[in-house]
């Protein structure tokens, strides 16, 4: 089963099913985002999403907001529904670790302009990330973002295939690093497309 289709109702069992599965479903879910996580320097990771990660954050906030109505339900799943990756897409929720909230308007300030830096490298295949708007101003950006990387035919196949190298870049300005990710990243990734 492809893990890139859209999530529905059906698949949201909601606060009172969710509660006594909950430990396990998330246990479960955290382990498989281990590998789906890229580190990027000492500030900014990726976790790369698919149906799994995204109907977790769904049941999360159903129950810590009480959202037992379907419209209300619904409405979560449109929104995430715009997070998953497609059989043409990866997407990956980047994050910004502020470790000093001193610090925080300034990290958030010297990152301004992110969204032009990031690149997933598949192989030969170079591919800007494409941010979600709204998350950032002129003068400073959120901490969470949410990119798209788009993917070609050959760049999907090379996704695909075992020992192809995957790395994610930043050449921002402020913050230049590079981070090879594992085999198990890739495998990881390429199973979505199973």
């Amino acid at each position: 089963m492809s893990l890139v289709r859209p999530i529905t109702r059906s698949d949201i069992r909601g606060p009172a099913l969710y509660g006594p599965i909950r430990d396990d479903y998330r246990r479960r879910v955290i382990e498989l985002k281990r590998p789906r996580r890229i580190a990027v320097g000492d500030r900014v990771s990726l976790v790369f999403e698919n149906r799994h990660t995204l109907t977790l954050q769904i049941e999360e906030i159903c129950r810590a907001e009480g959202l037992t109505r379907d419209e209300q339900i619904e409405s979560e799943i449109a929104t995430y529904n715009e997070l998953m990756p497609t059989d043409r897409s990866l997407t990956a929720t980047l994050f910004v670790a502020i470790t000093d909230e001193a610090d925080r308007h300034v990290v958030l300030e010297q990152l301004v302009g992110l969204h032009e830096h990031v690149v997933l490298h598949i192989g030969r295949h170079a591919i800007r990330a494409v941010f979600e708007p709204g998350h950032a101003t002129q003068v400073r950006i959120s901490a969470v973002q949410y990119t798209r990387y788009p993917l070609s035919a050959d760049a999907r196949t090379a996704l695909q295939t075992p020992g192809t190298e995957l790395v994610v870049e930043i050449d921002h300005p402020s913050y230049r690093h590079r981070a090879a990710a594992s085999e198990a990243t890739r495998a990881s990734l390429a199973a979505d497309y199973a």
